[in-house]
């Protein structure tokens, strides 16, 4: 093909997966680190998974069929259906229950771990919404039977992230789902799986339409609608006068009064977060049909309608599909892409140099390729990040080059100088004992 019949394809990002420019790459690969330091210091070790899963295995859990992304390959044979059963995992919770199953004779319980990975949904791409994207998640699994402290600390390590990345203004919403489960037992809903998932709604369509859908529906009766947007009205800080809220709508039940006690322990146990960081609030449900216990959303207060940026709960029965045992477990997690788009378009994300190096040692000559070199290895031996330049061109070029990656200081081998980029200032130096 000759050069002007040669077609040329525009490159153009792809809707819904997001790539940055090297500085904002470096201030994800920060925050990922600061997450890892976060993590770690409450004992939780990191893994990694697979991007793919069961597809059945992940349809299983609650997931929209449309949602999921399914692997195959273009030039699969006709009989070849078995990579069609493969899917890019949702979320990393199922992953982990299948990992757990998998490994459970060589893991510690309760096992605490973390992980810090892409995860793939068919969502529309909208402001904060993409099909392709980082979670930072943590969870804790047991065997047989996990303390609910647990389900309080992990909201104080959700805290402690986003205090470090410096993000302000998210409040965590926390309800149970036994007491919604249980609540409608007690006014005679026999299936709640669909009547929850419409309720999860509440926060996009408010109250006038989730009881709009709900008669559609014809699951409830008028008097049950009324009783479930109650409850689900309820929002409180403190533990004593959620449980007073709960008792005057009159429903006794069980699983209502277990999940209620539960919830007030774990805001009972969060009352030294400052004010209004966390809130009972009943209208959480979350879709996902493995939740059991207690749930979380975390939304910014000024901002409801982004949606969440912190999600998670407690589930008892994950890992049934691959082992014949009780594995109950809790977790949370951040919408780490979520988050640090919308910092990025309100400007408050940290401005980074495209490049880490920290000098860059000039080329005069290649008669001085080696003292180059040299004077380079002197600085990474040392932890400085330096770079020797690639030809030996004019010193504007070199300069130029510089200026363009931020790189703030310049070395010049021939006079053993080094010069601040910020300042102009050029002075003496020596690679054995030089600090930036």
């Amino acid at each position: 093909m000759s050069e002007k019949s040669k077609s040329i394809i525009k490159p153009q990002a792809i809707s819904g997966f997001p790539e940055w420019l090297p500085a904002l790459r470096r201030a994800e690969q920060q925050w990922q680190d600061t997450a890892r330091r976060v993590f770690e210091r409450y004992g939780f070790c990191s893994i990694e998974t697979p991007s793919v899963e069961a597809l059945d295995v992940i349809a299983a859990k609650g997931v929209v069929d449309k949602e999921i992304y399914v692997l195959n390959r273009l030039q699969a044979d006709d009989d070849d259906r078995g990579e069609a059963r493969l899917a890019l995992h949702f979320d990393q919770t199922v992953p982990l229950a299948r990992y757990v199953a998998q490994y459970f004779n060589d893991l510690a319980f309760p096992f605490k771990r973390y992980q810090m990975q892409r995860v793939w949904r068919g969502d529309r791409p909208q402001d904060g919404r993409f099909r392709e994207f980082y979670q930072y998640d943590i969870d804790v699994i047991a065997v047989d039977n996990l303390p609910l402290h647990f389900d309080a600390e992990m909201p104080l390590i959700i805290f402690d992230l986003i205090n470090e990345l410096g993000i302000q203004g998210v409040r965590l919403h926390i309800s149970n789902r036994k007491v919604l489960l249980g609540f409608m037992a007690g006014i005679g809903i026999a299936d709640a799986a669909p009547v929850v998932r419409i309720i999860d709604k509440l926060d996009k369509v408010g109250a006038k339409g989730v009881r709009e859908m709900l008669t559609q529906s014809g699951l409830l009766n008028p008097t049950q609608i009324e009783k479930c947007l109650a409850l689900a009205a309820i929002q409180e800080s403190d533990a004593a006068a959620l449980q007073k809220k709960i008792t005057v709508l009159g429903v006794e039940n069980d699983m209502l009064a277990e999940g209620t006690s539960e919830l007030a322990f774990v805001l009972g146990y969060l009352k030294d977060l400052p004010r209004g960081a966390v809130m009972a609030d009943l209208s959480i449900a979350r879709g996902l049909d493995y939740y059991t216990g207690t749930v979380y959303e975390g939304r910014f207060v000024d901002d409801p309608g982004f949606g969440s940026v912190i999600a998670g709960g407690r589930y008892d029965d994950l890992a049934s599909s691959y082992i014949n045992k009780k594995l109950p477990g809790v977790g949370i997690s951040l919408g780490a892409t979520r988050l640090f788009s919308k910092l990025l378009k309100e400007n408050k994300l940290p401005q980074l140099a495209p490049s880490p190096t920290q000098v860059l040692v000039t080329l005069p000559s290649e008669e001085l390729r080696h003292a180059a070199q040299t004077t380079a290895q002197k600085l990474r031996a040392r932890g400085i990040n330096a770079e020797v330049y690639h030809a030996p061109q004019k010193y504007d070029r070199q300069l130029n080059y510089a200026n363009k990656k931020q790189i703030p200081y310049v070395w010049f081998p021939d006079s053993h100088a080094v010069k601040n980029m910020a300042t102009g200032e050029q002075s003496p130096a020596d690679a054995n004992t030089w600090l930036p």
